[in-house]
């Protein structure tokens, strides 16, 4: 797979980071050139799509130098290039800079913004918009959220200080509350907490799913009844580990799907579907807190976002808190 390490020969374009593939060391090579292997390793841009590319200078070697169409192949050289995306569909939604200083951004992020470039999207990420709009081509994300699901992101913004702060959420002193709008249920006594293992789908890479239920537990998450509005209710979930779509799961699996979601429980929108912008999951990554490993402030923050409760929902509710 091409990957993105960094590499201060190559610059950033338009806020996007040069992808990297090392040119395999198969003997002999069946490839003449570069261009004859990217059009064969990545063949959903044409041969001409590349020779393209290459002949703007989007195509570089190591030392960041443009490379020629008819460059020969040499097994074990490594090779950057620009994703494009013709016609990137745009996200009409805003993120909102809470926070920053000389060594940390937080953003709240709305719906259907993907954190970081991939797939369907590149120009409109969380990552490239704030590169460019706060000129940090260094920033780099210390977490990701669900392209669906809006909230807190934070972004370190000096590449030495980036494992200093990982470190707080691998030894579970990023402390994350979330909100979630799904059904009302009588069938739980609340706080509930669920654990499971998740896996992978074994036909949809894109979901996850709960293994059997004698699998080793290898996701937590704790969950709160906030809020009901008559058939639906007001959920506040805390997850102890941060597996792929593990709130989502886990909601699922207890009978309460969240509100708009696309993927659980049945699929209803697949990941190279255009967008529908009117469905918005009601899930909210929507406080942090932690104490800042460089400057030793305590940090807290919240969403100033709020989530929309179904046309259907009782004007008036409970509050269990």
């Amino acid at each position: 797979m091409s990957r993105s390490p960094g590499n201060p020969n190559i610059p950033a374009l338009h806020g996007v980071a040069a992808s990297c593939v090392a040119l395999p060391t198969t003997k002999p090579a069946p490839w003449a050139t570069v261009l004859d292997y990217l059009a064969h390793r990545m063949p959903a841009v044409s041969h001409n799509g590349w020779t393209e590319r290459f002949a703007r200078g989007l195509v570089l070697s190591e030392n960041g130098e443009a490379l020629l169409p008819t460059e020969p192949f040499r097994g074990g050289h490594r090779v950057y290039y620009y994703r494009e995306l013709p016609n990137e569909q745009a996200v009409p939604f805003e993120e909102t800079v809470l926070f920053q200083d000389e060594h940390l951004v937080v953003a709240d992020k709305p719906h259907f913004l993907p954190v970081t470039p991939g797939g369907r999207f590149v120009q409109e990420t969380l990552l490239v918009r704030l590169q460019r709009r706060l000129n940090l081509p260094a920033l780099a994300p210390l977490h990701r959220i669900d392209r669906e699901t809006a909230g807190l992101v934070l972004f370190a913004v000096q590449p030495a200080e980036r494992g200093a702060y990982h470190a707080l959420f691998s030894g579970h002193e990023m402390h994350k509350t979330y909100e979630a709008i799904a059904a009302a249920t009588c069938a739980l006594t609340w706080p509930h907490i669920r654990q499971s293992r998740l896996v992978e789908h074994p036909t949809e890479f894109y979901r996850m799913c709960e293994a059997d239920e004698t699998s080793t537990p290898n996701s937590e998450t704790h969950v709160n009844l906030l809020e009901q509005r008559g058939n639906w209710a007001r959920y506040q979930l805390t997850p102890v580990t941060g597996k792929r779509h593990q709130l989502r799961v886990h909601m699922n699996a207890l009978g309460l799907p969240i509100a708009g979601d696309q993927l659980y429980p049945t699929v209803q929108h697949g990941p190279d579907d255009l967008e529908d912008f009117s469905k918005p999951l009601q899930l909210l990554a929507q406080h942090i807190g932690f104490t800042d490993p460089i400057t030793g402030a305590v940090r807290a923050f919240q969403s100033e976002r709020n989530l929309e409760w179904p046309k259907d929902a009782a004007q008036t509710g409970l509050n269990s808190k």
